[in-house]
């Protein structure tokens, strides 16, 4: 199974890896389009900051960033499952995973980068500020800058398995699973449940969806559960505890299957 996360805006700072090396990453075939992503980056911040800040969408308490950005290349770097905090990081906890588990993570975990495409969570990674929605002047939008790359590089790594698609909108217009693939693909809308006047009402809410989405990741992990189909995957996460609608109802041909988990508490 290949779970597909969605990055942070809050990034761990304290790296103390050796400066990048963009072939070192997991998905090599995305190696070109990183240098190229990075080197626009790069060029960006280490000239005019106001037009940098315009372009990432920074507001004057981030100007920081942009320095961060222009020294990329020589920065310290760390592992991307430590790099990426957050709600949904946090729920998740990657630092206190079994080692069956942890080892699970690793080659099951992609995160969706607008810099780096995608990486595994073992990949050492500087922190940065670029997300997919950014439109860097040479490129364009990173999120149809990034499809021809993925459309290459994702179905290689999904292979015969299910891919469980918990990104948020930005980060899902980089990749589009077609076809077959598609049809092995799961994604998950998060539903908080509330009584109202005796009326049940559900609503989508950031926090919940976050953190339910780390934790269900986790639970997965920690069981030691590879579900081989979306139908399979909503059988095993009721056996987990939660509450998972959506599989009676098949995705269309080429299209994927969406589930919904309905949460009354974190």
């Amino acid at each position: 199974m290949l779970v597909l996360l969605p990055p942070s805006e809050g990034k761990a700072t304290g790296g103390t890896g050796p400066a990048l090396g963009t072939g070192s990453l997991s998905l090599r075939g995305l190696g070109d389009a990183r240098e190229t992503v990075l080197a626009e980056l790069v060029e960006l911040c280490s000239g005019d900051e106001d037009k940098a800040a315009e372009v990432l969408g920074l507001s004057p308490g981030l100007r920081g960033e942009i320095a961060k950005n222009a020294g990329l290349r020589t920065a310290a770097t760390m592992p991307a499952g430590r790099l990426y905090t957050g709600v949904l990081y946090d729920a998740l906890d990657l630092a206190t995973l079994s080692a069956p588990a942890r080892a699970a993570a690793e080659r099951s975990l992609l995160v969706f980068s607008g810099l780096w495409g995608a990486v595994r969570i073992g990949d050492a990674v500087p922190s940065y500020r670029c997300s997919m929605g950014v439109r860097l002047p040479g490129l364009g939008a990173l999120g149809a800058y990034w499809r021809g790359p993925m459309a290459e590089a994702l179905p290689r790594e999904a292979g015969d398995g299910m891919v469980l698609d918990l990104r948020s909108a930005a980060y899902a217009t980089a990749w589009k699973p077609k076809g077959e693939l598609a049809e092995r693909t799961a994604t998950v809308r998060v539903l908080q449940s509330k009584i109202v006047k005796g009326v049940e009402k559900r609503s989508v809410v950031s926090h919940f969806n976050k953190a339910t989405k780390g934790r269900l990741v986790r639970d997965l992990l920690t069981a030691g559960l590879t579900p081989a189909g979306p139908r399979e995957l909503a059988e095993a996460l009721r056996d987990l505890g939660y509450v998972v609608e959506g599989d009676d109802t098949p995705a269309k041909a080429g299209k994927p299957w969406a589930l919904d988990v309905v949460v009354t508490e974190l």
